[in-house]
């Protein structure tokens, strides 16, 4: 392995909250993620899911493509992912604020060969050139740049280092909070998925997925185009898309609910253009615009899977699902597919529960609290508003509610253990309105 030297101005986008050298943090991960996991297995294991979801992006290209390719992770930190990922690249590049992060990289890249990695000040990629990069990563370092015209800044070199045809996998916090009082810089910095396709459109940017709106975990795939490639864009394929199955995105089932979690649908297309993606195509099902999240890669058929959210709606039954083909920014659009049908059925009635309870600052201490910061996890609590907490009988006051998921209505709910708890095991009693959840023993051990 490689690297640059310490004392050159290096590229980065990561030197928000958390990356500083004098705490020691991680720029894509949290402090109290890297502190609880001490050993490489540990983390290694905490980060599989991360690992797959960016391999998945890469099915876009075809591997003896890829192999010629090289990436960049944006904040790398202790290289965690750069190991697993360094498989797929011919080179594979890292940046970071940190120099104790990147000391503890390079012992992790021991013996990855084609690993390289780079001092970072600012927001500036000043030592990668233009067009240099075939892919560029991120995970939880955009959110905690110190400003969002620092964010803006960073994406502009995303735009200027990936090649035509480059992608982008980045992460975002999308976060809604369920109470209406304005958030800090220290909650992170927030994008809307209109903001983020705005700001994709005016700077070249193909969108193939922006999912998880609305939570801390908003991901999107940008594919690199020409700078004014979405202006004035129409279909001109010869024969129009034809939809060949529908099924519920989270099975085989050719059924979907109206409403809820399942409320999703999968199409199999194939004829969609090559520059298909969120700023033009879009899906209606029964007359109405559903939430276009995906666009697969093609298969060797030519067909393309894409996922799209359904509106909420009371209509059941055998609906027409069609696809469309837009401007943009304009809503004019014309329909590319005949409609096929999908049965929607009404949704079954949502079951609020307790999905996890754990300590707020260390999530991997199950129901045992060791800073008196509890963090419950609910799902389907629609009516939050009514939520009532008790813990060892006493009333709790200090509940703070964002939104994770918005299917299934995932929740984190965190507060403090009453003053007068005392250490011990006690009963969390948790109510939504008339219903009273299954209680959860927790040990509070300070």
């Amino acid at each position: 392995m490689t690297q640059s030297d310490p004392s050159s101005r290096s590229a980065s986008a990561a030197h928000g909250k958390g990356s500083a050298p004098a705490t020691g943090a991680t720029p894509f991960l949290s402090e109290d993620y890297v502190r609880r996991l001490q050993t490489p297995a540990e983390f290694y294991a905490a980060a599989t899911s991360l690992v797959n979801a960016l391999e998945r992006e890469l099915r876009r290209v075809k591997p003896r493509d890829r192999g010629q390719w090289r990436a960049l992770e944006l904040g790398c930190g202790p290289a965690h992912l750069m190991r697993p990922m360094s498989r797929h690249f011919a080179e594979i590049n890292g940046v970071d604020v940190s120099q104790e992060m990147l000391a503890r990289a390079r012992a992790n890249l021991d013996g990855v060969d084609n690993a390289r990695l780079h001092l970072a000040h600012g927001t500036s990629l000043e030592d990668i050139d233009g067009g240099a990069m075939d892919f560029v990563y991120s995970y939880s370092v955009l959110s905690n740049l110190f400003s969002r015209t620092d964010v803006f800044e960073s994406l502009l070199e995303v735009a200027r280092i990936l090649k035509p045809g480059g992608l982008a996998r980045l992460h975002f916090n999308g976060l809604v909070k369920v109470e209406s009082s304005a958030y800090d810089a220290w909650d992170g910095i927030r994008f809307s998925a209109g903001e983020l396709l705005e700001f994709t459109a005016r700077n070249g940017f193909q969108v193939l997925a922006v999912e998880g709106a609305g939570t801390p975990n908003l991901w999107t795939t940008w594919k690199r185009r020409e700078e004014d490639w979405a202006e004035n864009l129409v279909f001109t394929a010869t024969e129009r898309a034809e939809i060949r199955r529908i099924t519920n995105t989270s099975g085989r089932d050719p059924v979907v609910p109206s409403r809820g979690r399942y409320a999703s649908v999968a199409i199999t297309a194939e004829g969609l253009p090559e520059e298909a993606g969120l700023h033009h195509l879009r899906v209606t099902v029964g007359g109405e615009l559903a939430a276009v999240t995906y666009i697969g890669p093609r298969d060797e058929s030519g067909g393309q899977v894409i996922h799209a959210d359904l509106p909420d709606s009371d209509s059941t039954g055998l609906l027409p699902v069609q696809l469309h083909w837009t401007g943009w920014p304009s809503e004019i659009s014309q329909p590319i597919s005949d409609a096929a049908p999908v049965r929607v059925i009404a949704p079954g009635p949502s079951v609020p529960r307790i999905v996890s309870v754990a300590d707020a600052a260390n999530p991997s201490s199950i129901q045992r609290i060791e800073t008196r910061r509890v963090k419950v996890t609910l799902e389907e609590a629609a009516r939050l508003h009514e939520l009532e907490v008790y813990l060892g009988g006493a009333p709790v006051e200090d509940l703070e509610r964002v939104m994770t998921e918005v299917r299934p209505q995932r929740y984190e709910v965190t507060f403090h253990i009453p003053e007068q708890l005392a250490p011990g095991r006690h009963k969390l009693q948790m109510n939504l309105g008339q219903r009273r959840l299954a209680p959860v023993e927790v040990d509070v051990v300070a």
